[in-house]
């Protein structure tokens, strides 16, 4: 009954939502942000924790606007994943560095971006294929209609969403070779046998070697890009840095450049980092593995 009535509720929420201004859904996140913030969680107490990791002399002030944030990410996401219209959905975006991805992009072997959970992540996707086309990676959830329901509503002209799996990273590979863009979340936890342990903010954590294989394979520049809140009603800035130096053929040391990486553009948005995510959680093992049969 809810595959059946799960899609449509979820998409009569979002329309509702997306038909709002965007000043008026930040407020509405603010309000829950500041609840997430007041009640006691797991989410919450996980934040404080791996802040604390990350910046010790982070004050509480930081941890209450990053779960602010959270609440504004997710009262948001309906505006940049139901509205089509491109024009009206980049005059709230700043950016002066489009030469920089061109440039990129024209040495004709593909560009990788990499999105930390940092900023409006959610937004990425239509910022970016308002001017140039991608394929982004995401996990598809374990239930199928909400995996075919995130498909649906994230596809844009330019924007092709791709599972993580065989077939989606096949999709990313021949991307690449098109001389295209593709996304990747690179701080999400991949399932066991497709990382390596390096440090994050100090911290072992489990770390993608996708970036790393696929860049060897097509010899693709990468981005670290974010979109940086500026306040309610004051838009988003894309936020970029490129990695100067190609990752290292050892998989361990890839995945601390990595890492690096994220880190930069991470303190350049302390208060907006999803520091609540289990980043530094064991991995999962893959279904269907002898492993996972064993458990």
């Amino acid at each position: 009954m809810f595959n059946k009535l799960g899609p449509l509720l979820i998409t009569v929420l979002f329309r509702f939502l997306a038909c709002l201004p965007l000043t008026a859904l930040q407020i509405l996140g603010y309000g829950a942000g500041w609840v997430l913030w007041i009640l006691p969680g797991s989410y919450k107490r996980r934040a404080a924790e791996n802040l604390a990791i990350a910046l010790p002399e982070a004050s509480p002030q930081i941890l209450r606007a990053s779960l602010i944030s959270v609440g504004q990410l997710f009262l948001e996401m309906p505006y940049w994943h139901v509205r089509q219209g491109e024009a009206e959905l980049v005059k709230q975006v700043q950016c002066d560095g489009w030469d920089a991805f061109q440039e990129a992009l024209a040495l004709g072997k593909g560009l990788i971006l990499l999105g930390p959970h940092a900023g409006n992540f959610e937004s990425l996707g239509a910022i970016y294929t308002s001017r140039f086309p991608a394929t982004v990676l995401f996990r598809p959830p374990r239930m199928q209609w909400l995996q075919d329901w995130i498909i649906k509503t994230r596809t844009r002209k330019n924007l092709t969403m791709a599972p993580a799996n065989h077939v989606g990273v096949r999709s990313l590979v021949k991307a690449l070779k098109r001389g295209q863009s593709i996304g990747i979340l690179p701080d999400q936890v991949p399932v066991h046998g497709e990382g390596v342990w390096a440090p994050f903010f100090g911290k072992q954590a489990y770390t993608t070697t996708l970036v790393q294989r696929l860049q060897s394979l097509t010899g693709a520049p990468i981005f670290v890009i974010a979109a940086q809140r500026n306040g309610i009603g004051k838009g988003y800035t894309v936020r970029y840095q490129a990695m100067k130096e190609p990752l290292s053929n050892d998989i361990e040391i890839a995945a601390a450049q990595l890492n690096l990486a994220m880190e930069d553009m991470i303190r350049l948005m302390p208060t907006q980092y999803l520091w609540g995510y289990n980043r530094y959680r064991t991995p999962r093992v893959k279904p269907g593995t002898a492993d996972s049969k064993r458990e």
